[in-house]
């Protein structure tokens, strides 16, 4: 499954095209909305991978007051998309810590490139969280058996296959048996899945 993405962005047209954008490179958009009330829902409905924030959006919160409670009460990525690079609004931003922050009118492949980046530094981040076996199978309704576990920590941590092997003394070809029953077992079908099923178990 792609990553799930919320758009927050005030101007009709300019909302349209972002979302087909996103669409376009594969992603999943949970919903476009215009203000940061309507943000707040749809995060707690839809738990989306990350966040196109717009700074200047209409209501009582402005994108970056929306960045600093995703930040503190949610912890997902959120990125940045604005047409204001003047160094006062950089000082806001930075303050905030996004995972990316484009200009408009911005190119498709720099969209990717920033959300696929913010992504990744959101897992690298929170790789060494991984949840004790029990509480593992506790939250996802599975049982593991010892070298399931120890695969679906491997994936988490990013490890390549070839690496998985190597720390496990075991050939590629036995990692992608493991991590095949595993896939099934959690009924995915990706690498990202197995990732956010950990980090939404928060």
């Amino acid at each position: 499954m792609s990553a799930k993405i919320l758009i927050v962005e005030d101007e009709a047209i300019i909302a349209a095209d972002i979302e087909m954008t996103i669409m376009a490179l594969g992603y999943s958009v949970v919903g476009t909305v215009w203000n940061g009330d309507q943000a707040l829902d749809l995060i707690a409905s839809t738990s989306p991978d990350l966040v196109l924030l717009d700074i200047t959006i209409q209501g009582s919160l402005s994108g970056i007051d929306l960045a600093m409670i995703i930040k503190e009460k949610y912890n997902f990525p959120y990125v940045f998309l604005t047409s204001h690079s003047d160094i006062i609004t950089l000082n806001k931003v930075k303050e905030t810590l996004p995972y990316g922050y484009i200009v408009k009118p911005f190119a498709s492949h720099d969209l990717r490139s920033t959300i696929e980046l913010a992504l990744f530094k959101y897992q690298i981040e929170h790789r060494d969280l991984f949840p004790a076996k029990s509480l593992l199978e506790d939250k996802l309704k599975v049982q593991f058996t010892q070298r399931e576990y120890e695969m679906y920590t491997c994936l988490f941590k990013g490890m390549s296959y070839k690496e998985i092997a190597q720390q496990n003394y075991i050939s590629v070809n036995t990692v992608k048996t493991f991590i095949k029953r595993l896939f099934i077992k959690l009924e995915i079908n990706s690498r990202h899945e197995a990732t956010n099923l950990i980090l939404n178990i928060r």
